[in-house]
């Protein structure tokens, strides 16, 4: 539906240069959406596949394993997006203090991500909701340490910020003044916390990324905390009890429709087309973390098929191998703390693992060996490769 735009311009004067700024009319939209049958329908197929994707949790002995790793896989290709250049790799070799040649700051930037997420969902748990406060304080653990560290973590912005162009006259498209800010977040968590809208959670969140992305409420970071607010929105809802639903790598394949659908929103105000492009994105994603979800449970399986049979070693191989389970790169001395095998044993049955074909010594060290769980890796990999 084309509704005109979705806001009005402030003009402002940054640098001597009068600015265009664009500030969004609060949510939800008038007039309200316009569900005709195409839209119902790509509706009803993600609502579909995020309750397969939340009884993920049946086809996977411990969901602990996979969730860790996923989440990870998140933050890099979440990061990606915003330029950074590490990969899943990258990050487990930064978390066991094991990643010589590694750009540091990237991994950083990572790491920080996986942090935020960590911090967003233990205070979900605790019965914050989901508000201001809780995304500035996701946005300090986003920028604790590292690039964007100096961009006032945790505050929204006190200058005019801007996306593409070397500065806000030249720019792609200019966020609201940082004076309508506050007003614009209150609105917006206005409409996080409304429940008398009859707007199902999934078209709420569509709602939502859009209108904080337009608002660019911070000097740095609003991209990833934006991506962020979908899945914690999400769990809070109770439509995903485990935080596996994330539309980076569908962002990542599709940006350029992405921006457009963006752009789209704010000149036209066609919601319905966002909405579809979204709704869909969340189908797809669902249902490539339920094929991956299985395709790793299956993989467990039968590598634990190849370990029973192997003699008087089986045992500790099988205790090596849950360790593996929950972090697919572990040096020797990590597998004796994680197994609590003496190191002598632990040493035999990673040698029997990498024997079968289950993990490869990354290091070529006769010390300080590193053992990666190849397959494992590869699958939740998928995507996620550098660009």
């Amino acid at each position: 539906m084309n509704r005109g735009k979705t806001g009005r311009y402030e003009v402002t004067n940054v640098a001597g240069d009068p600015v265009r700024a664009f500030v969004p009319s609060p949510l939800p939209p008038v007039p309200p959406l316009a569900y005709d049958a195409g839209l119902q329908l790509t509706l009803e197929s993600a609502v579909l596949a995020v309750g397969r994707l939340d009884g993920v949790s049946t086809l996977l002995p411990d969901t602990s394993f996979f969730l860790y790793s996923y989440v990870r896989k998140e933050a890099v290709l979440s990061s990606q997006i915003e330029g950074t250049q590490s990969s899943l790799s990258d990050l487990l070799l930064f978390e066991l203090a094991e990643a010589p040649g590694v750009p540091l700051d990237d991994v950083v930037e990572v790491s920080n991500y996986v942090a935020a997420l960590d911090h967003g969902l233990a205070r979900l748990r605790a019965g914050f909701p989901v508000s201001n406060r809780l995304i500035r304080e996701i946005h300090g653990e986003l920028l604790a340490r590292g690039r964007g560290s100096g961009k006032d973590p945790g505050e929204f912005r006190r200058s005019q910020n801007w996306i593409g162009g070397s500065r806000p006259a030249t720019a792609a498209f200019v966020p609201p003044p940082h004076t309508a800010v506050p007003d614009c977040m209150s609105a917006l968590e206005s409409f996080l916390h409304a429940r008398d809208d009859g707007l199902p959670m999934l078209v709420r969140a569509g709602l939502a990324h859009v209108q904080f992305e337009t608002i660019h409420p911070f000097l740095d970071g609003n991209g990833r905390v934006g991506r962020l607010l979908i899945t914690l929105l999400l769990c809070q809802a109770g439509i995903l009890h485990e935080p596996l639903l994330y539309l980076s790598l569908y962002l990542k394949q599709r940006r350029a429709d992405y921006y457009a659908l963006l752009d789209r929103v704010r000149r036209d105000g066609d919601w319905e087309a966002w909405l579809a492009f979204f709704l869909d994105g969340v189908r797809v994603t669902a249902e490539g973390a339920v094929d991956t979800a299985q395709r790793v449970a299956a993989m467990f399986r039968d590598d634990r098929a190849m370990i029973e049979p192997t003699g008087r070693r089986a045992g500790s191989a099988l205790r090596v191998h849950e360790a593996l389970k929950a972090r697919p790169i572990l040096s020797l001395p990590a597998i004796r703390d994680r197994t609590g095998l003496s190191f002598p044993a632990a040493s035999s049955a990673i040698d029997l693992l990498a024997d079968i074909g289950i993990v490869r010594e990354l290091t070529g060290k006769r010390r300080n060996r590193l053992f990666v769980y190849d397959r494992y890796l590869a699958i939740l990999n998928e995507g996620a490769e550098p660009p």
